[in-house]
């Protein structure tokens, strides 16, 4: 059954991949390149971006103003792609990133979306009780600190800029890049020097 599953689907690509060479709409060799790209695509991009901004202020300024400005600057392709925007945590605001629908998320800088991220249990508890999911991960907030809960959509995608861990003074890209994970940029996490 599986070999029928896999033989449809690829008939499939390729019945489509044709109707958008016929319409001129993506010739074959487009559509290679847009997939080379998405799988390049990884969070050690992202990375890259929030250790610029914790490192140069114009850069930074560009980032929270701009995203996808910010990215193609850094030579990550974002063509194609839904506007990306950036919320800056601060001492006073953290922001966690969820899609409420299903798993939009700025793949062109994160890669593809975590298992977890796309689950129901994820996206419910992102709303329902942020602290509780946040906890969970090991992640706990002063009282003070206000969360903000951001929907990705298929029109707007959302990356976090987390705040620079003390500590890392004096540090350069490369190094602070490395401290970057994942979840820091969606907002489960935070990053910490190591």
């Amino acid at each position: 059954m599986a070999g029928v599953i896999e033989a449809d689907s690829e008939r499939l690509l390729v019945a489509i991949e044709s109707l958008l060479a016929k319409k001129g709409l993506a010739s074959p060799q487009e559509i290679a390149e847009r997939i080379a790209l998405t799988d390049a695509a990884s969070p050690g991009q992202g990375a890259r971006m929030v250790a610029k901004a914790w490192c140069d202020p114009a850069y930074r300024a560009l980032m929270l103003a701009d995203g996808t400005a910010a990215a193609e600057a850094l030579g990550i392709p974002m063509r194609g792609a839904p506007p990306l925007g950036v919320l800056e945590n601060t001492a006073e605001l953290h922001h966690l990133v969820v899609c409420t629908l299903c798993s939009c998320y700025p793949r062109a800088v994160l890669g593809y979306p975590p298992f977890w991220f796309k689950s129901s249990a994820y996206r419910a508890r992102a709303v329902r009780d942020p602290r509780g999911l946040l906890a969970e991960w090991g992640t706990v907030l002063p009282e003070n600190v206000r969360m903000r809960v951001v929907d990705s959509t298929a029109d707007y995608r959302w990356m976090v800029l987390p705040v620079r861990p003390a500590a890392t003074d004096g540090w350069g890209e490369e190094r602070l890049a490395g401290i970057v994970r994942e979840g820091d940029m969606i907002g489960v996490t935070v990053p910490a020097a190591s």
